[in-house]
């Protein structure tokens, strides 16, 4: 069945649509934390189509919010006032913590970064942005051109001028034998040493934990103390929350509260997570940045009735059942059981993360070299025991990625943990 469901995909989709696994896997179903394949296997799902199932599958709340809606209308565009659109603004502005917050849906993270790069520009009127090295922000034209990643930017070609900055890879590159308050000196003298040799950049656009660059993050007070030579220079912080919002970190409910002791960001971006596989992204900003554009604009798709229902009883959901809270203690227990896994295996350079966002780095035992082909073969030995993980990394480097929905019970990371153990232990 799945051998002729890949050949029918490959002849219509475009060979650079990345399939996980040598016999790629079609999903059927879900519920809670599991899926099942077109054979009726079950696997528990640490990867949740990529941090976007954040509470469960089939979480009734929202299966329930989305068919009420459905069968009163689904779709009139933002030309329309829009009850459900309105009341879930009111809630992300409100969680925000950006003072006078207005907030725009899109129907994603690329699109939301794309937003946010349009106010930033248009608001500065400069075309040069600032971005982390090892940083992905989306696929689209202007996304791509900020992308600090080569393995996910196709072209050099781009609408913006973009300087990259050090600092989101902790344990990697030239500051990191450094200990962590000299760590920041360091990456905020580089960066104030950069900002000497170019007109005034638009903003810094930063993912407080790197998602596809394999959960890779700073020291937290990072983009705190960039924020002091941002300020002094006009220049907006944008802070990518699509794979880091909602309490997934556990800690924290946006993952730029780490860095936050110089106050919120400019603006915020968030998608995934808050429509628990629903098409919701947005943008969150202070009015006078938000309200800078003098041309119309509308969003077709963005903010339509059935997403927003969803995302409203999916919100309420995670707020009213403190899966923050879940995230920090069952993460805990899990990057935990990781590291000691990882204590026994020469091929693991370093587990780190913070909540339900686990990055598991491989190279090559006595090298500091990726091993892609080892983190292939581990996610295809985790799917064999019934798990599925991603994986990410960019500049020779390789990283499994952990991320199962907040809900995760503590028998269910235990059980993943002892399923990603065996698959790392049959691997090496």
């Amino acid at each position: 069945m799945n051998g002729e469901l890949y050949d029918r995909h490959r002849r219509v989709m475009p060979d650079w649509l990345a399939l996980y696994y040598d016999d790629p896997l079609e999903i059927t179903h879900g519920e809670g934390r599991h899926v099942w394949d077109a054979e009726g296997r079950r696997y528990l799902d640490f990867f949740g189509g990529i941090l976007t199932t954040m509470t469960a599958h089939a979480l009734p709340e929202v299966t329930k919010a989305v068919s009420e809606q459905a069968g009163r209308i689904i779709h009139s565009s933002t030309l329309y006032l829009n009850r459900p659109m309105v009341e879930l603004a009111e809630r992300v502005a409100q969680l925000s913590g950006i003072p006078d917050a207005r907030v725009f849906f899109t129907t994603s993270g690329t699109e939301a970064n794309d937003t946010a790069l349009l106010l930033a520009t248009t608001y500065r009127r400069s075309n040069t942005v600032l971005a982390m090295r090892n940083s992905y922000h989306g696929r689209s034209f202007s996304a791509v051109g900020i992308t600090g990643n080569r393995g996910w930017s196709p072209t050099s070609l781009s609408p913006l001028q973009t300087l990259y900055v050090h600092g989101g890879v902790r344990t990697r590159g030239p500051y990191a034998d450094l200990g962590d308050a000299d760590f920041i000196a360091a990456c905020v003298e580089d960066l104030r040493d950069l900002l000497g040799h170019t007109r005034a950049p638009a903003a810094l656009i930063a993912e407080p934990i790197q998602g596809v660059g394999g959960f890779t993050s700073p020291p937290d007070g990072l983009y705190a103390a960039f924020r002091e030579v941002l300020d002094a220079h006009g220049i907006l912080w944008i802070a990518d929350e699509v794979q880091t919002g909602w309490g997934r970190t556990g800690e924290h409910f946006w993952g730029w509260q780490a860095h936050g002791s110089n106050g919120p960001p400019d603006i915020v971006t968030f998608a995934k997570g808050i429509g628990n596989g629903m098409s919701i992204g947005g943008v969150v900003a202070r009015a006078e940045i938000m309200n800078c554009l003098d041309a119309n604009s509308i969003s077709t798709f963005g903010g339509t009735q059935v997403t927003m229902a969803a995302g409203l009883a999916n919100l309420s959901y995670l707020l009213e059942h403190d899966l923050q809270g879940n995230a920090r203690r069952v993460g805990g227990l899990l990057i935990e059981r990781l590291r000691a896994v990882a204590a026994q295996d020469p091929g693991v350079r370093e587990v780190r993360g913070r909540g339900l966002m686990i990055g598991v780095e491989l190279t090559r035992p006595g090298t500091d070299r990726a091993d892609p082909d080892r983190a292939a073969a581990v996610l295809a030995a985790a799917r064999a025991g019934g798990l599925l993980v991603g994986k990410g990394g960019g500049h020779d480097t390789v990283a499994l990625r952990v991320a199962p929905p907040l809900s995760l019970t503590v028998a269910e990371a235990e059980e993943g943990a002892a399923i990603l153990d065996g698959a790392l232990r049959s691997t090496r």
